[in-house]
C-alpha cells in the first residue's frame, strides 16, 4: 500500500482546498435530496415513517430558488440575473418556505406547480440542448468527458420529465417505482455534479459553460423601472444568501405570530430541516459557518453534505431527528453569537486608549456595519436560546426577534453593497448566522 492511501494522508488531502463552483454544490444537494427522498419512500410506503408531503416539496422548491437567485440558472434554462428574476425567485422561495413551515394549507398548490416546474423544465431544457452548438461541436468532436456531459445532462432532463409526470399525476407509479425514479434522479445529479467538476478541472475555471445553459440572448435597452428591474444585476454570492436568508427568518418571524396566538399549525421540523439546509449550503459554497469563516476545504464539504442530509431528513420525515437538529442548531447560533462578538470587541478592551484620528478615519458605512453584525450577534444568541430552552422567552418576543433578525440581514445586505462600491472588491458577511 503506498503513503498516498493511507487514512492519515486521506485526512490531510480533505483538509485541501475544494475547487467546486457554486452550480456543483447545488447540484450535490439536489441529488442528495432525491436520494435521500427516494430511500426514505421506501421506508415510508411500508409505515415506518411518518412523511410530510408539503415540506419535501418546499424544500426543493427553497433550492430551486436558491439556484435561481444565486446563478441566474432557471428550471427553464439560464436567464440574467436581473432583479425582477431575483425577485421572482424570492417569491418561489418565499411559497416553498410556506409549505415547510405550516404544511396542510398548500398542499395541492405546492404539488401541482413542483410537478409544472419538473415536466415542463426536463423537456425544455433537453430542446435547447439539442439546439445548442455547443453541444452538438462536443458530441461531434469534443473528448469523452464532453460526451458525458451531454449524457448527463440528458440524463438528468429526463429523470425531471418523468419525475414532473408522477408528481402531477400520483397514481400512475406505485410507490415502490417512484421511490426507484427518485434514487435514480439523485445518482443522475450527482453524475452530473461530477461531469460539470471534471470538464472545469480540465479547461480551467470557468473555462466552459454547460451548453444547455447558455443565456436567453441580450436584454435590450429600455428606459425608466423596467431597465432597472430587468438589466442584468452583479450581485455577489454572499449578498444573495444573505436576501435568501433574510426573507427566510423574516418570514418566519411573521409566521410565528399567528402561530402563537393558536390561528394556524406549525412544523418546527420543516423549520428546522430548512434552516440546516441552508446553512450546509453557505458551509459548501463559501466556507461560512455560524462560528465564522473557515477554508473550504473538501472535509467541509463533507461536512455540509452530512448536514444537508440531516436537514433534508427533517423535512421529510417529522419527530425524528427533532430533538438532534434543535441540540444542534442552538449551540451553534449561540456560540456562533458569542464568538463572532469576542472577536470585535476584544480587541478595544485590550487597549487602554483610543485614537480619535482613528476613529475619524472610520467610513460611517464601516461603523453602521460594526452595529448592525453586533445586533445580529445579539439576536443568534437570543434565538439559540429560545431553541434550547423553548419556555424561557415568550413565543411573541421569538417572533419579533426573528423579524428583526431578518431586517437587519436586509440592512447587511445593503451596507456591504455600499462598501463593494467603495473597495471595488468581494465583501463578505461576518455573524450573520441563520
Amino acid at each position: 500500500m503506498s503513503r498516498d492511501s493511507l487514512p492519515g494522508n486521506l485526512l490531510a488531502r480533505m483538509r485541501h482546498a475544494s475547487d467546486l463552483s457554486l452550480e456543483v454544490v447545488v447540484l450535490l444537494i439536489l441529488g442528495a435530496f432525491m436520494l435521500l427522498f427516494g430511500v426514505l419512500l421506501l421506508a415510508i410506503k411500508d409505515g415506518a415513517l411518518p412523511y410530510t408531503r408539503d415540506s419535501a416539496y418546499g424544500v426543493f422548491l427553497v433550492l430551486v430558488s436558491f439556484q435561481t437567485i444565486t446563478m441566474g440558472k432557471s428550471p427553464f434554462g439560464d436567464l440574467h440575473r436581473s432583479w425582477g428574476l431575483i425577485i421572482m425567485g424570492l417569491g418561489t422561495g418565499t411559497f416553498g418556505m410556506a409549505a415547510c413551515f405550516i404544511p396542510g394549507y398548500l398542499t395541492e398548490a405546492i404539488r401541482v406547480l413542483v410537478g409544472l416546474i419538473l415536466s415542463l423544465g426536463g423537456p425544455t431544457l433537453t430542446v435547447r440542448l439539442m439546439a445548442s452548438q455547443g453541444a452538438r461541436k462536443a458530441w461531434a468532436g469534443g473528448s469523452g468527458m464532453l460526451k458525458q456531459l451531454v449524457v448527463s445532462c440528458l440524463l438528468v432532463y429526463g429523470l425531471s420529465f418523468a419525475t414532473g409526470l408522477i408528481t402531477l399525476f400520483p397514481g400512475i407509479l406505485g410507490d415502490g417505482q417512484t421511490a426507484l425514479l427518485l434514487i435514480c434522479y439523485g445518482l443522475a445529479f450527482f453524475y452530473l455534479a461530477w461531469c460539470l467538476w471534471r470538464v472545469a478541472g480540465i479547461q480551467g475555471a470557468h473555462g466552459y459553460a454547460l451548453p444547455a445553459q447558455s443565456a436567453a440572448g441580450r436584454s435590450r435597452p429600455e428606459a425608466g423601472w423596467r431597465a432597472k428591474l430587468f438589466a442584468e444585476t452583479s450581485l455577489p454570492l454572499s449578498q444573495a444568501v444573505l436576501l435568501m436568508l433574510a426573507i427566510l427568518l423574516g418570514f418566519l418571524g411573521l409566521l410565528l405570530f399567528p402561530v402563537n396566538l393558536g390561528l394556524v399549525a406549525f412544523s418546527a421540523d420543516g423549520q428546522l430541516g430548512l434552516l440546516l439546509t441552508l446553512m450546509a449550503i453557505q458551509m459548501m459554497a463559501m466556507g461560512d459557518t455560524p462560528l465564522g469563516q473557515y477554508r473550504r476545504s473538501w472535509l467541509m464539504i463533507a461536512l455540509g453534505l452530512l448536514l444537508a442530509g440531516l436537514g433534508i431528513f427533517s423535512s421529510i420525515v417529522p419527530g425524528v431527528v427533532t430533538v438532534l437538529v434543535t441540540v444542534l442548531l442552538g449551540p451553534l447560533n449561540i456560540l456562533g453569537g458569542a464568538i463572532l462578538l469576542a472577536k470585535r470587541f476584544a480587541p478595544r478592551l485590550r487597549k487602554t486608549a483610543c485614537d480619535p484620528a482613528d476613529q475619524a478615519a472610520v467610513p460611517p458605512v464601516v461603523k453602521k456595519l460594526a452595529a448592525t453584525q453586533t445586533a445580529l450577534n445579539l439576536a443568534a444568541i437570543l434565538f439559540g436560546i429560545s431553541m434550547l430552552l423553548p419556555g424561557l422567552l415568550p413565543g411573541l418576543l421569538v417572533a419579533g426577534i426573528l423579524v428583526v433578525n431578518g431586517v437587519l440581514l436586509l440592512v447587511l445586505t445593503s451596507l456591504l453593497g455600499e462598501i463593494n462600491a467603495l473597495l471595488g472588491g468581494q465583501a463578505t458577511e461576518q455573524g450573520a448566522a441563520p
